[in-house]
């Protein structure tokens, strides 16, 4: 059981990020795990439902973050999608936070942390040179996704800071930063 749906119903239904983001099932250590096949399996069987997502994950792969923040997306183009975060949404399980068609709600108690992705490395300099300019890439690519929910007058360049920092912002930081709602805490 790689993901549970609750609240199901004929229009809707529920999604739980509560465990790590991971490539595949044989990374997914606890039942809390979700990875890109399962999202894209679970996504299949919810074609013409709106959706709830609930967060409350640190993170996890990078890759694996930006497949599911694109299913979503695509899913959110003919259904409604609404994230909610219930405590973290962290590292690449922030991406996510962005994937609904609605924007995101994150209570003051609630937590979204940002920073640069990282990797492990070995080899000669040649090689971490190429790895330290793999990951500058990869920033980009996830700065591109915080670039379109950005608060109106928020620089990129504010938010690329934050990440060199590796920022933990509560959902009332959070909307200083980007277009959000500081929501109450969810009710299930």
């Amino acid at each position: 059981k790689c993901f549970e749906v609750k609240n199901a119903t004929a229009t809707s239904a529920d999604l739980y990020f509560y465990g790590d983001i991971v490539s595949d099932w044989w990374g997914a250590w606890q039942d809390e795990d979700q990875y890109p096949d399962a999202i894209k399996n679970f996504l299949a069987e919810q074609t013409g439902k709106d959706l709830n997502v609930y967060i409350n994950s640190g993170g996890g792969s990078v890759f694996a973050g930006i497949a599911i923040y694109n299913m979503i997306k695509r899913h959110g183009q003919n259904n409604n999608v609404k994230v909610f975060v219930d405590g973290l949404a962290g590292s690449i399980a922030s991406v996510i936070a962005f994937a609904g068609s609605d924007k995101p709600t994150i209570p003051a108690n609630a937590f979204l942390m940002i920073h640069n992705p990282w990797s492990w490395a070995e080899g000669n300099a040649k090689e971490l040179r190429k790895m330290a300019d793999d990951l500058d890439q990869i920033t980009t690519g996830i700065l591109n996704i915080y670039e379109e929910h950005l608060k109106e007058g928020v620089s990129i360049d504010t938010i690329k800071e934050l990440m060199d920092a590796e920022t933990w912002l509560n959902g009332q930081q959070a909307a200083e930063y980007f277009d959000i709602d500081v929501g109450e805490t969810r009710e299930y």
